[in-house]
């Protein structure tokens, strides 16, 4: 078991001297590497790279054993029922642009509905206004209060027309947990599907799908400290059995003739060309990386700098912050507004402390402009943050307003 307090120490990107020094807190956007993560990766590259599932020859067979022993990996991290369950794919916007397309297109007519909620990052909004375009179909919100809860009354927008449930486990912008198995519940009531976008949620806390009850589940790699240009769909076998590739090309077929083409099993048919070898197995040093660590140390880290930054930022007059001040509610995201200043003004600003935070819209515009704040400041912690970057953090934020000009 790895002691919380040594984990900065594995990741050498923090071990380089920046000057101003380098304070982390954009880590819902992509987070560092561990060693542990760049050892696997080197020892891949330069023992065992080749195209998987394609040769006889030596390296073809050790990558595709480090490629399926990687997706073994991925299907215990999340509790999937089999392997063949884990589809790889480049992030988790590829994955809900595969469920939109191969399923929600070919799923879905007029007369039907899709709901979302109106917190969904732009991966999981966007998708379904194409599906619904494409389908007749209609695209209902469920809304959020002034603290960033959800409207219970808009849960009775699952009715027996509703196919698709889709939302994120956590919020990008909010930091706040869904009703996960409340809305799965209502959603299988009426027979309808659920997917869950855990791109915010694997990262932070333990999932497993069985126990969740989604029939699709996506997260990214490198939001967990794998490389960029991996990602994962989980889906039910029955639904994934149904649907038709995304991609069509080598590796996801069976047998192709003049005419016609049938397609390999799962989870192989949705798994077209070369695949990213070496992200999977990123991806599989990461989990267990996060594993050694452990979850309740995990969360009771993040909790605490969570608790701390809520505190400090609630402290300054000029500060508004966006969703609930209720730090049990917020898992490692604190979005928030300074008066007067523009978003981008204090992430440059912070910048030139060395501090790097999000700001924007955060690929959540319809949720900035239905909460009147179309950009908005990000400050995301994880495991390799520390109390004392959150007090530099506190104490600079007032240079901000001073430099802007304003008390």
């Amino acid at each position: 078991m790895k002691l919380i307090h040594t984990v900065r120490d594995d990741f050498p990107l923090f071990r380089q001297g920046f000057s101003p020094r380098l304070v982390y807190f954009d880590n819902a956007a992509t987070t560092q590497h561990p060693q542990a993560v760049l050892d696997a990766v080197r020892q891949y590259e330069t023992t065992a790279n080749g195209n998987p599932h394609r040769g006889a020859h030596y390296l073809a067979t050790a990558a595709s054993a480090a490629y399926e022993e990687a997706r073994r990996t991925v299907s215990d991290f999340i509790g999937a029922k089999e392997p063949a369950e884990v589809i790889f794919t480049r992030n988790a916007t590829e994955s809900l642009n595969l469920i939109a397309r191969s399923y929600g297109e070919t799923h879905l007519s007029a007369g039907d509905n899709i709901v979302i909620t109106i917190a969904e990052h732009h991966a999981n909004l966007v998708t379904w206004q194409r599906v619904a375009a494409r389908t007749g179909a209609e695209l209902r919100y469920i809304y959020v209060d002034a603290d960033g809860r959800f409207v219970e009354d808009d849960f009775a927008k699952i009715d027996r027309h509703t196919k698709i449930v889709a939302f994120a486990e956590i919020s990008n912008v909010l930091g706040m947990k869904v009703p996960v198995r409340q809305l799965t519940d209502l959603a299988h009531a009426v027979g309808a599907v659920v997917v869950l976008d855990g791109a915010q949620s694997a990262p932070h806390i333990p999932v497993n799908v069985q126990e969740l009850d989604c029939d699709f589940f996506v997260f990214s790699g490198h939001k967990m400290l794998a490389l960029q240009g991996i990602g994962v769909l989980y889906g039910k076998r029955s639904l994934l059995e149904e649907m038709e590739p995304f991609n069509l090309g080598g590796d996801m077929i069976e047998y192709v003739r003049e005419q016609e083409t049938t397609f390999n099993v799962l989870p192989f048919k949705f798994e077209a060309g070369t695949p990213n070898v070496v992200g999977a197995v990123s991806l599989a040093a990461a989990i267990r990386y996060l594993n050694e660590i452990g979850w309740e140390a995990i969360m009771a880290h993040e909790s605490e700098l969570t608790q701390a930054l809520l505190a400090g930022l609630q402290s300054y007059p000029y500060v508004r912050l966006l969703g609930s001040d209720n730090p049990a509610e917020k898992y490692g995201v604190l979005t928030f507004l300074i008066d007067e200043v523009h978003p981008h003004d204090v992430a440059t600003i912070l910048d030139s402390y060395g501090i790097a935070i999000r700001s924007g819209h955060h690929c959540a515009q319809p949720l900035g402009a239905y909460l009147q704040a179309p950009a908005s400041n990000r400050v995301s912690v994880y495991i390799y943050n520390t109390q004392e970057e959150v007090d530099y953090f506190l104490n600079a934020l007032p240079q901000v307003r001073k430099q802007m000009g304003l008390r």
